[in-house]
């Protein structure tokens, strides 16, 4: 098991590769169609969009919850 104290790191890790696997996989869809290169071309962009995502999530994420804390009424 991980530590908790690395919880965040895994969260930024297992978000930035899910929804960059998605967003890659919808975008090289439209560019590309259904064709036979499809799974690779996939699997290249996920893998450029994740190393991009990964550290960007890591950095908007504190932001975002600062954000977030100011846009909601607190009891």
């Amino acid at each position: 098991m991980i530590p908790a104290r690395f919880a965040p790191i895994l969260f930024g890790f297992l978000l930035s590769g899910l929804m960059s696997f998605i967003v890659s996989g919808i975008a090289t869809l439209r560019a590309i169609g259904l064709t036979d290169g499809f799974a690779g071309n996939w699997f290249g962009a996920w893998l450029t969009s994740w190393a991009v995502a990964f550290p960007v999530v890591l950095i908007v994420a504190p932001l975002t919850r600062k954000l977030v804390a100011l846009l909601v009424r607190h009891p």
